[in-house]
């Protein structure tokens, strides 16, 4: 038996479920200082010094300035029951994301995980954005607070709240996904586009 396909309204009221009333937050950035700028200030104060070393590392970092501050490198999806890994590497081609979608099981509960990393210096209120649509339709948003982060050669790995697939007939079919990664200072640090496949089953 064919699938229903949803109709214009009953997107409409999948988006309005969706939807979460966010507040206003009156929340202003401190300003932008180099990681060189933050080990020079108060560096005859011995305790100081020691704090900040252990906040910040006593590494080295390559101050290359070819290369970005903030390299996103891959985006996982962690679902306990999927029969495989579910990965796409962020340092290539982000074009071929849209032609293979990732499939999800109707209803299983996965989380996304974002693994990057900081080369130069300290970057503050990082966040991961993503926005779901269905035949253009936005179905869902979802930002998370990720953090402030200092360099270090070591990637980072932050991982979002647990969250469950649509399920239900209507809810079967291929979806968009929009993700960026940003700051307070709303730089963009990588905006990429992906698909994901909810089935009736893992092999459906």
């Amino acid at each position: 038996m064919a699938e229903q396909e949803p109709t214009e309204e009953q997107l409409a009221a999948i988006a309005a479920a969706n939807e979460e009333s966010t507040a206003s937050v009156n929340y202003k950035p401190p300003a932008q200082k180099s990681l060189q700028e933050i080990q020079e200030l108060d560096k005859d104060d011995e305790s100081l010094r020691k704090y900040k070393e252990a906040l910040l590392g006593n590494t080295t970092v390559a101050a290359d300035p070819s290369i970005p501050n903030v390299q996103v490198t891959k985006m996982t999806l962690l679902c306990e029951s999927a029969p495989g890994p579910l990965v796409l590497d962020l340092t290539g081609d982000l074009e071929n994301f849209k032609k293979t979608p990732f499939v999800l099981k109707e209803g299983v509960e996965y989380k996304v995980k974002i693994t990057f990393k900081v080369n130069r210096d300290i970057v503050s209120g990082l966040k991961y954005i993503q926005t779901s649509f269905r035949k253009g339709v936005k179905v869902d948003k979802s930002d998370y607070m990720v953090g402030s982060y200092g360099p270090r050669p070591k990637e980072y790995e932050f991982v979002t709240t647990s969250e469950e697939a649509p399920k239900g007939m209507l809810a079967r079919g291929c979806y968009s996904v929009k993700s960026k990664f940003t700051d307070d200072d709303k730089h963009d640090h990588l905006s990429w586009e992906w698909c994901l496949s909810i089935k009736k089953d893992w092999k459906d």
